[in-house]
This record gives structure tokens, C-alpha cells and sequence, in this order.
């Protein structure tokens, strides 16, 4: 699978450059929280990282870069697991790719039942949220921490309709961007393995833009994009 996946590069250990953390025993195997974390601010800079899940159907979960003002990164993302896996983040770096991960215990994510009805679903499907939090540092500091909530129902081709018992065709969201102003703040190329009703929250370096702009697309072509300022939640 690492052939596939990086090629002949052999990841180093991220010796902390990087930590990923997620719940031993998962509550929800269709939503796990997975954390993407560097400890500090003199930690190496990312620009790219995969998010891995060994056990799913598809086991890169999400392809991710990053804009300067999100390190040092701290990233949370909710991802679907299918059976007991590593779960592993492999982060580039200007010394080469490194591998951080751990254990998870959890099972049946990827074909889990939505939670609302197709119907209910596709008529809610693109709405966008977000809302700011106060981390204890922000009033010494121009770092900041935020939430972005995109309503869609991210079928994974796994998952049966309740009614019919027929499986529901794949749909997932497959792109996200978030921006403050112009630049960039990162973008996630995802698929089947990110949760439902896609959830990130991160921190970032406030570069003095009024809002955060939010653009999605889907595998069936739908794109959505959304303005917020940053200090009105939405």
C-alpha cells in the first residue's frame, strides 16, 4: 500500500514534527475525530499532508495542503473508519516526508446508516456554517480558532437504503477550500472516509481580512461557496 500511496520514499517517524491523535476506542465509527497537530511554532513548516486510514475501501482519506498561516498546524477532522486500523498522517516537510498515527478501534463507519433521510438530506445538502471560538492565547497573539460545518451526506456507495435495502449510489463532497480574504488558508481533497455532514475545526494566523470564504464541491459537480465575516457566526 505505501507504494500506492507515496511511492518508493520510505516516511520517517515525526519524532514530534507532528502528532496525530484520535480516540483509542471510537464512540462513533462514522464520526472519529482525528487531530493534525504540531506542538509548537519553531516546528517545521507542512505545506502537504496525507490523512490514512489502512483499513478502509479507500485508504487515503484526505488529501490536504496548507497556507503559511495555518502553522503550526492543529486541525481537526471527523473521518469515517471502517474496521480496526492505523490511522496515520504523512506530512511533507523540507527534510523529506514524515508518519505519525496510532490505533483505532472501530468498525462499520464507511456503511453506517445516514442519519436523516434521503429526501431530508438532498434538500439541506450545501449549506455551510462556520463559527469562531476565543482560545485562552488569542488576546496575547493574532492566532485564532474556527469551525466549518458542510451539510451533505457524503454516501460512500457502502450504505443501503433503509427503505428499499438497494445501496445508495456514491456522493461525497471532494473538495473544500477555506480562505481569509486572498490567501489561502488550506484545501482537503477528500473521499468516502470523511464523515457525513463534513466538520473541521483549526486554528490560523489572522492576517486581517474581514471574513472567511468557504467553497465545496461534489462529485456530482454541485459547488457551493460562502462568505462569513469572522466575527459574526453564521
Amino acid at each position: 500500500m505505501r507504494g500506492d500511496i507515496v511511492g518508493d520514499t520510505l516516511p520517517k517517524p515525526a519524532n514530534g514534527v507532528v502528532d496525530l491523535e484520535a480516540p483509542y476506542r471510537a464512540h462513533d465509527a462514522a464520526t472519529v475525530p482525528v487531530v493534525i497537530h504540531q506542538s509548537s511554532p519553531n516546528s517545521p513548516s507542512i505545506g502537504k499532508a496525507l490523512l490514512i486510514i489502512d483499513e478502509n475501501p479507500a485508504p487515503v482519506a484526505a488529501e490536504l495542503t496548507f497556507g503559511d498561516a495555518m502553522h503550526p498546524i492543529d486541525m481537526e477532522i471527523r473521518v469515517r473508519v471502517n474496521q480496526y486500523s492505523n490511522v496515520r498522517v504523512v506530512a511533507d516537510t523540507a527534510d523529506g516526508p514524515v508518519m505519525a498515527g496510532r490505533f483505532v478501534k472501530a468498525s462499520g463507519g464507511c456503511s453506517a446508516p445516514a442519519t436523516k433521510s434521503p429526501e431530508l438530506a438532498m434538500s439541506q445538502m450545501g449549506q455551510i456554517r462556520a463559527k469562531h471560538f476565543t482560545p485562552g492565547v488569542e488576546k496575547s497573539t493574532n492566532r485564532r480558532e474556527a469551525q466549518i460545518m458542510i451539510r451533505h451526506p457524503n454516501y460512500s456507495g457502502l450504505q443501503r437504503d433503509q427503505v428499499t435495502q438497494l445501496f445508495i449510489s456514491a456522493h461525497f463532497v471532494n473538495f473544500i477550500e477555506v480562505r481569509q480574504g486572498e490567501d489561502t488558508l488550506f484545501t482537503i481533497e477528500g473521499g468516502i472516509s470523511l464523515s457525513e455532514n463534513p466538520v473541521i475545526r483549526f486554528q490560523y494566523t489572522d492576517n486581517g481580512a474581514d471574513d472567511l470564504i468557504i467553497r465545496a464541491e461534489d462529485t456530482d459537480g454541485n459547488e457551493w461557496e460562502k462568505t462569513i465575516l469572522k466575527d459574526r457566526q453564521s
